[in-house]
């Protein structure tokens, strides 16, 4: 049964990345390593681009799944940090819990390693308390094509919206005028080819 169409809302929308961890993203295997680095960094800079409220989680840290990526704490200084002491489920630590509902929004965009684990346990209990949830499935990883597939159908089957960090940096931006050089600057850092894209335009604007 098809749903009705709930867009991106960047005033109604915060940014959860769960378990970005050095020790985590050595199992990613569905999707290149320098790829999903670009994407988990493409999807930080969108979030503070929009000036989206933005959480970091860990899991078990000090354990084989390492510290957070030490971009995304540069990226986000001042953002909640929860260091999950043992909860696989984020949403079952009340610390994580309370930052999410502090932000006071009801849009969730999640990202996180591993997707069937550390993404699809909190997007189910978040769609269980009325959430809408959009999963950035290229900022997200896990050991293979299979258990990925597994993942997504089951959080898509909730209810959970699956997107690229791409597509939803258009939604949220909706329209070009609203400001062509920083979006693009964006997508610029983090496509090659879109870079060559905004070179040209840069150059035909200062033919004018």
């Amino acid at each position: 049964m098809s749903k009705p169409y709930v867009r991106l809302d960047k005033n109604d929308a915060a940014v959860l990345l769960v378990d970005h961890q050095a020790g985590l993203l050595s199992l990613v295997r569905d999707i290149e390593p320098d790829k999903f680095k670009n994407n988990v960094l493409a999807l930080a800079d969108l979030a503070k681009y929009f000036e989206l409220p933005t959480i970091l989680t860990t899991s078990f840290e000090n354990g084989p799944n390492g510290p957070l990526v030490p971009e995304l704490k540069e990226i986000f200084p001042d953002a909640p940090y929860i260091a999950r002491p043992g909860q696989i489920n984020a949403w079952d630590n009340e610390e994580f819990l309370a930052a999410v509902k502090a932000t006071g929004k009801k849009q969730l965009i999640i990202a996180g390693v591993v997707t069937e684990v550390c993404v699809a346990f909190p997007v189910l209990s978040a769609l269980e308390e009325g959430y809408e949830v959009f999963v950035v499935t290229d900022a997200s990883g896990t050991f293979n094509a299979m258990t990925r597939d597994a993942a997504w159908d089951r959080m898509s089957a909730a209810g959970a919206q699956l997107m690229t960090w791409f597509g939803a940096a258009c939604e949220l931006h909706r329209d070009w005028r609203n400001d062509v050089e920083g979006l693009g600057a964006l997508f610029s850092n983090h496509i090659p080819d879109y870079r060559n894209l905004i070179s040209s335009y840069s150059t035909f604007q200062g033919g004018n």
